[in-house]
């Protein structure tokens, strides 16, 4: 369990800093925690579009107040 988040991300933002890779190495990093949330069920496949109409509505109600 992580108890100092803030220092996670400091660390986190750093390496980041400190590493600078290439685009082919960098959709290879997205495809694979891609498929990994596929695997998990996090994402589906089967109809991405699914529940975005909410989402629009969602977002349109939000970004509409002031």
């Amino acid at each position: 369990m992580i108890i100092n988040t803030e220092k996670l991300r400091e660390f986190e933002r750093s390496e980041i800093a400190r590493k600078d890779i290439s685009y082919k190495d960098a959709l290879a990093i997205f495809d694979g925690l891609r498929r990994e949330a596929i695997s998990l069920g996090v994402f589906s496949c089967e109809n991405i579009l699914d529940g975005l109409d909410v989402d629009i509505r969602i977002a349109k109600a939000v970004n509409g107040l002031r």
